[in-house]
């Protein structure tokens, strides 16, 4: 019988059914690897690289973030806002959600930013770095600008939420989409964290008084931060105070770098800073401003200063100097623009410094104001030098050798004294050392001891030469006399506040008597008679009140000799026989008239007559004519003071 199947058909099925198996022991084998590979790569992310990858994680959404404290603000003696703090933004950027559209983001934003449109470019390319481990990371993450306020925050994401790309979205892919919706909201944003801007609300008032602030790196927990700090003045003096304290927060964001507040894991709270209570009176710091200006540009010196203070208490009610500068952007100003002269400048007093050796001298019982001293007929010979008055004096009394501003009479009342008791009134009065008030850069002024005295140094001390004092140094010893002998501290700071509640107050501070009530009498009486007729400074008198006061015209000294430039100012009080203010004028090198009477003592009516209005001081005098009317005293922003410049 013939077979039914091929011969060879048994070894071809034998032969598919190898293949089949060979093949399924393949694809298994590929399953298995598969599977396996994708467990280790389990174990590897979740076991092995754990720790890594959450701390990656971590990097992409916790943050950690501190919260700088509210600076406090600083206020005049009535509780006027002087200097604060606005809550501001840091503007940032993600180059790598731009691509290649810099040209057209930099193009809306450049103008809100201040910035010009290719710096801005060039800031938004993207760019690859290595990090601390050697691996590359791209700048997520750049600062475009700090101090943003929100306003200017809200126009940004506006201009970015509007910007056009020339291109037709319609027909966009749906990853180009995504690109550009997240250019538009997420490329450009504003850090979580609030910062905070500096403001100061009457730009130049009282500038040198408050100074301003800077930024300054430190290092906070191995991260370098920037912190607001000052740079000058009660904001340089008080910046531990006003600054307060840091706090943190630990939290995680989503995708839109928006906060979680449910995942915070540490929430520190800041402290902020105190208020700073200042002994300033905004009014009368502005009154004195105006006056200075006006002087500034009548006779142009280089540099003027006034001050206001309250002889029983030492407070300072006011304190200026021109030119000045605004705080609100000190970089603009020269340097010299932000020297407070008011208390930086040692200079040779002049004849200002008279009040001093011959109050000291009437209160010893050296001399009486009725004594005679013969002037020389206006020059005096002694330790081989010769003296010189402004005008030919013959015989004078104590008080018109004040009245007339002799200096041969003021030499001779100091050789009568001796050099011991001389040196003595200057130290107790303050000279040689700084005064203690609460700002930065103020020298104590150099006086020498008797030992290094040549034979002239008497004769020169008596008429304000030989030494140096600052401003301040002077009107204090001045108000010495007007507080009947006793001289005061300083004062600028009145408290400090917490929420409105004072929580370190301060006190006038009266450093020693240094001299009888009846040589301040003395002296008064003297001072009184330098604005009456035939006085130094007539020009300085009042309508309605006593004054008594000093002019002062130094030369001053240039590589060790004197030259034909002057310091000319005026100090005073009033009303003379009950103070409640003496004010102080310096002009450094004025050039329309030098002498103090002719140029000081102007502004010091000036400033003294509105201060005294503004105060309701009561008159002493001719108190049967109506005082004059309240004048407009609001310092609304930036008075004159802009428009004093040196020339």
């Amino acid at each position: 019988m013939r077979n039914r199947f091929h011969p060879g058909g048994g070894r071809a099925r034998k032969m598919g059914r190898r293949l089949q198996h060979r093949r399924l022991f393949w694809l298994t084998l590929l399953i298995v690897g598969v599977f396996g590979f994708l467990a280790y790569r389990l174990v590897d992310l979740q076991v092995m690289r754990h720790e890594e990858l959450k701390e990656k994680a971590s990097q992409n959404t916790e943050r950690e973030y501190l919260v700088e404290s509210k600076r406090g603000d600083i206020l005049d003696a009535q509780g006027n806002r002087l200097a604060t703090s606005l809550f501001v933004k840091t503007v940032c950027a993600d180059p790598v959600l731009i691509g290649n559209r810099q040209a057209e983001v930099s193009k809306a934003i450049a103008s809100l930013l201040g910035q010009s449109e290719v710096e801005l470019a060039y800031r938004l390319q993207p760019r690859v770095r290595l990090n601390t481990n050697g691996v590359p990371v791209t700048n997520r993450y750049v600062v475009l600008k700090r101090k943003v306020p929100l306003d200017t925050v809200k126009k940004i994401e506006e201009a970015m939420a509007g910007i056009q790309f020339g291109v037709d979205e319609k027909k966009l892919t749906r990853p180009e989409k995504t690109f550009y919706e997240n250019l538009r909201t997420k490329a450009i944003f504003a850090d979580i964290v609030d910062d905070q801007l500096r403001y100061y609300p009457n730009k130049t008032l009282a500038a040198h008084v408050l100074g301003f602030v800077g930024m300054d790196e430190r290092l906070v927990n191995g991260k370098t931060v920037l912190e607001t700090a000052g740079k000058e003045g009660i904001e340089q003096r008080f910046n531990r105070q006003l600054a307060g304290s840091r706090g943190w927060r630990v939290t995680e964001t989503d995708r839109k770098r928006n906060e979680l507040v449910s995942r915070r894991e540490q929430d520190v709270q800041a402290q902020d800073g105190l208020d700073v209570v200042l002994t300033i009176d905004s009014v009368i710091q502005h009154i004195t401003e105006t006056a200075l200006a006006e002087a500034m540009e009548k006779h142009t010196p280089q540099s003027i200063s006034g001050l206001v203070v309250r002889p029983a208490t030492g407070e300072i009610l006011a304190m200026a100097t021109l030119p000045t500068f605004d705080p609100n952007n000190p970089g603009a100003a020269p340097p010299a623009s932000r020297r407070n002269h008011a208390i930086a400048d040692a200079y040779e007093p002049g004849s200002t410094f008279k009040v001093v050796i011959v109050s000291r001298a009437l209160s010893d019982s050296v001399v009486k104001l009725t004594d005679v001293f013969h002037c020389e007929n206006g020059s005096f010979l002694y330790g081989g030098r010769i003296l010189h008055d402004h005008e030919s004096y013959g015989a004078l009394s104590v008080k018109d050798i004040i009245k007339k501003s002799s200096n041969i009479g003021a030499a001779k009342v100091a050789i009568k004294m001796g050099p011991e008791q001389v040196y003595n009134a200057i130290r107790d009065f303050g000279f040689g050392t700084a005064t203690g008030i609460p700002l930065p850069g103020e020298p104590g002024g150099w006086v020498h001891p008797v030992k290094d005295w040549s034979k002239v140094s008497i004769v020169q001390l008596a008429m304000g030469h030989g030494l140096t004092v600052n401003p301040l140094q002077l009107t204090m010893a001045v108000a010495a006399v007007a507080n009947k002998g006793v001289l005061m501290r300083p004062m600028l700071v009145s408290r400090l506040e917490e929420d409105g509640k004072v929580v370190s107050p301060y006190s006038p501070l009266p450093l020693r008597r240094v001299i009888s009530e009846e040589g301040a009498r003395g002296m008064t009486e003297a001072m009184k008679s330098v604005v009456e007729e035939h006085g130094t400074a007539t020009k300085a008198a009042l309508e309605h009140f006593t004054v008594a006061g000093k002019t002062g015209t130094a030369q001053k000294v240039e590589n060790g000799t004197y030259v034909r430039k002057y310091v000319a100012s005026f100090v005073g009080f009033l009303p003379a026989d009950n103070p409640e203010l003496c004010v102080a004028v310096i002009m450094d090198e004025p050039r329309r008239g030098y002498y103090g009477g002719q140029t000081a003592a102007p502004v010091f009516k000036q400033i003294a007559e509105r201060t005294a209005n503004y105060l309701k001081v009561r008159p002493d005098k001719n108190t049967n004519t109506p005082a004059p009317p309240l004048v407009s005293t609001t310092p609304a922003g930036n008075p004159k003071t802009a428009a004093a410049r040196t020339k």
